[in-house]
């Protein structure tokens, strides 16, 4: 996995890891250093190896909607896959939950589930951890209340990259379909989330039915990245697709899925350059056939030239 490590503290910076397990699509070359940081300290910690030792940095939160490059990623990646830690307390008919950015959203879910809360049945759709869903505005197709994930969020804390953190209210920050902006160039580092703690006793039902369906009509059992690209103003972007003709489509062990055409999936070893050239296929076939632009929620990362 390595060829070294520099400790610094309890912080362990390692070097030449592969980053294809920290990603729900499984797929990516190596991280020249690597970190995984527990909390708040030890992040900073890995800031300041990265300005010591002149390194770019890239974050990488839970993984499942990024692409990371065949060639790998240059300079420090600091993977905030550990870098969680979920707190709440009901107070005056409101739930209040104060989560790290690595938080997986799953656990969030559990807090909902345990007390019953409407945001359960949004949040068994999503994966990723919290930062993530801050980013992103993560959202299901669903006509569910809520269904964006930026309808949660009272307010966040960002990290400079001098290692500086502040807090940012909601309404400081533009909050658009699965885009937040208003935090850059900072990191993520925590959201704090309310909710009414209205009880409905038919949530546990409601979210094990919406999985069973879930699971009927995503490949919730391979290797993906999620929904690839955003709807489109007026369409469903699963449907273009269908109708282009293009789902089964291959390129290499990258397959547009044949349970769900905004589907991408990794086969066996399916590398990022045919996942990226399926994606790119695609978006040329369903402007070519119905004139409607479709765009990815994929971030890439890593070396690209």
């Amino acid at each position: 996995m390595t060829d070294g490590s520099w400790g610094l503290m309890s912080l362990n910076i390692l070097k030449n890891v592969n980053l294809a397990r920290y990603t729900s699509w499984m797929i990516g070359g190596d991280a020249e250093h690597f970190c995984l940081p527990l909390n708040v300290e030890q992040l900073k910690q890995a800031l300041e190896y990265a300005k010591t030792n002149s390194l770019p940095i890239t974050i990488l939160g839970g993984g499942s909607n990024v692409l990371i490059s065949d060639k790998g990623v240059k300079g420090l990646t600091i993977c905030l896959r550990r870098f969680s830690e979920i707190k709440h307390e009901i107070k005056d008919g409101t739930i209040y939950i104060d989560c790290l950015a690595g938080t997986a959203k799953s656990e969030l879910l559990k807090v909902f589930l345990k007390n019953q809360l409407a945001p359960a049945l949004f949040l068994a759709g999503l994966p990723g951890d919290v930062g993530g869903g801050v980013v992103m505005n993560a959202g299901v197709a669903e006509m569910f209340e809520p269904r964006e994930f930026m309808e949660l969020v009272d307010s966040i804390e960002v990290m400079s990259f001098d290692g500086e953190i502040k807090s940012i209210q909601k309404k400081d920050l533009e909050v658009k379909y699965r885009h937040t902006n208003g935090w850059q160039p900072h990191i993520v580092i925590r959201a704090k989330i309310s909710w009414p703690a209205e009880p409905n006793t038919e949530i546990l039902a409601k979210v094990r039915e919406a999985n069973k369906i879930r699971l009927s009509k995503q490949p919730l059992d391979m290797p993906s990245c999620g929904s690839v690209f955003k709807n489109p103003e007026g369409h469903k972007v699963a449907q273009l697709i269908d109708q282009c003709g293009l789902k089964g489509f291959k390129i290499g062990s990258a397959q547009v899925s044949l349970k769900h055409a905004n589907f991408i999936v990794n086969l066996n070893k399916a590398t990022a350059a045919d996942t990226w050239n399926l994606i790119l296929h695609v978006q040329k076939i369903v402007k070519e056939k119905t004139n409607v632009d479709i765009v990815t929620e994929v971030i890439r990362l890593g070396d690209w030239s």
